[in-house]
C-alpha cells in the first residue's frame, strides 16, 4: 500500500495536490479581485481628479487665451490673425494632452501584473514539484 516510502499512499498524495491546487486557485483568485478592485479604484481616482482639474482649468484657459489674443492686437497684429495663431498653438497641445491622457490609460497600465506573475511563479513551482514526486516514485 506504501509505494513511495513516506508512509502515503499514491491516491493520497494525488487526493492531497488536488485539494492543495483547488486551495492554491482560490486564493490566486481572491488575489486577482483584490488587485482588479485597487486598479479600478486607482483609476476612478485618476479620473475623478482629472475631470475636477478640467472644470477649474477650461474658464482659465479661455481667460488666458483671450488675454494672448488681445495681446497681439496691442502688438499691432490683426483679430483675426491673432486669433488663429492662438487657437492653432491651443489645438496643438490640446492634441498632444490627448494623446499623452490616452497612453497613461492605456489598459495594459491597468493589467493585474502582481497577481500574474504569482501564477505564473505557482505553476512553476507545482510543476517543479510533480515532476520531483514523479522522480522519487520512480527511483523508488
Amino acid at each position: 500500500m506504501n509505494a513511495n516510502g513516506t508512509g502515503r499512499s499514491i491516491p493520497d498524495i494525488v487526493r492531497d495536490l488536488f485539494s492543495e491546487i483547488n486551495t492554491l486557485l482560490r486564493k490566486e483568485g481572491q488575489l486577482a479581485r483584490a488587485e482588479l478592485s485597487e486598479k479600478v479604484d486607482q483609476a476612478t481616482r485618476g479620473l475623478a481628479l482629472i475631470v475636477a482639474g478640467a472644470v477649474l482649468l477650461i474658464p482659465a484657459l479661455v481667460v488666458l487665451l483671450n488675454a494672448s489674443v488681445a495681446a497681439l492686437v496691442a502688438a499691432g497684429i490683426s483679430v483675426l490673425t491673432a486669433a488663429l495663431i492662438v487657437g492653432g498653438i491651443a489645438l496643438a497641445i490640446g492634441v498632444v494632452l490627448v494623446f499623452v491622457g490616452k497612453n497613461a490609460m492605456a489598459v495594459d497600465r491597468l493589467a493585474p501584473t502582481r497577481t500574474i506573475s504569482h501564477v505564473q511563479r505557482d505553476l512553476t513551482m507545482a510543476k517543479e514539484q510533480m515532476r520531483h514526486d514523479h522522480e522519487t516514485e520512480r527511483a523508488a
